[in-house]
């Protein structure tokens, strides 16, 4: 983290717990007055730090009921089939993560589903059928033990 002192760092800790509040209210918090503290977010926000300000949602109050990881190997990594493999992924709405990885398999998928047969669907009807999928192993989420967006800055 360079470039940052002990205030961008605060002022990034306490955004990230709590992005509604007021800039009088994060101002007070970081120690400062609200003008200075106003340019500190901005400046962090023009750079590209603050990517955006989001609402965490309820998977399973909004019907969500299956989580699953899907780890999918290729059949071959031409760019032209890693990038329409990797443009439709994007497209599914039930993939809320696609990570590219090293090892045995080239992608992870974390998938939201109402349920089992909805999961079981998506895999086979659309998972599947995604450019270049040579192998899909599939895992499913029995608890979620920690689950957050707040990257440590210390």
């Amino acid at each position: 983290m360079k470039n940052f002192d002990a205030t961008d760092r605060k002022i990034l800790l306490c955004l990230q717990q709590d992005a509604r509040q007021t800039m009088a209210e994060l101002a007070e918090q970081v120690s400062l007055s609200q003008s200075p503290c106003w340019r500190r977010v901005h400046q962090l926000e023009e750079s590209g730090v603050i990517e955006g300000y989001h609402a965490h949602l309820n998977r399973q109050r909004l019907g969500f009921g299956t989580t699953g990881f899907i780890h999918i190997q290729m059949e071959n990594h031409t760019p032209e089939r890693i990038l329409a493999f990797e443009r439709e992924v994007a497209a599914l709405p039930q993939v809320v993560c696609c990570v590219n990885l090293s090892g045995h398999y080239d992608y992870m998928l974390e998938v939201i589903a109402a349920d089992l047969e909805a999961f079981s669907h998506l895999v086979h009807y659309q998972i599947r059928c995604l450019p270049g999928v040579k192998e899909i192993s599939t895992s499913f989420v029995m608890k979620e033990v920690k689950r957050t967006g707040i990257i440590p800055l210390k």
